[in-house]
């Protein structure tokens, strides 16, 4: 039985799955943040990794972020503004606010987060936090 994608659009083997596998690629900006919740979601820090500006990726804590995604619940999903990030766009800002539980404790994250191509391939490059 299929489930539900945790991004909320279609079940898992026809939405995000393919991209977190890595038999597909993100073909929007858009595409590339909800795979990224996904990810954060299903423990796919990976995933998280590959998909990060390599301008950035350095920085990154592979063990905390792997201890972060275990304590993650996803709720919910709202993409709340895109510009650009199409297809056919080489930059592009998603805004969203991600419903989230983590030690028990229900949490809203909302953040405005920028995305780049880097060799054909969309990543994160970093966000603002919306208070």
């Amino acid at each position: 039985m299929s489930r539900r994608c945790p991004c909320g659009r279609r079940t898992f083997e026809s939405c995000c799955g393919p991209l977190l596998a890595g038999a597909q690629r993100a073909e929007t900006a858009e595409d590339l943040m909800r795979s990224r919740y996904t990810a954060y979601v299903e423990g796919a820090v990976d995933y998280l990794l590959e998909t990060t500006s390599a301008t950035t990726r350095g920085s990154i804590d592979r063990q905390q972020l792997a201890a972060y995604c275990r304590g993650l619940r996803g709720m919910s999903l709202r993409i709340v503004d895109t510009v650009a990030g199409g297809a056919a766009d080489d930059t592009g800002v998603v805004e969203f606010e991600a419903s989230l539980k983590s030690e028990g404790r229900r949490f809203v994250q909302r953040e405005r987060s920028r995305f780049v191509r880097e060799d054909g391939r969309w990543v994160y490059v970093d966000g603002d936090v919306q208070g």
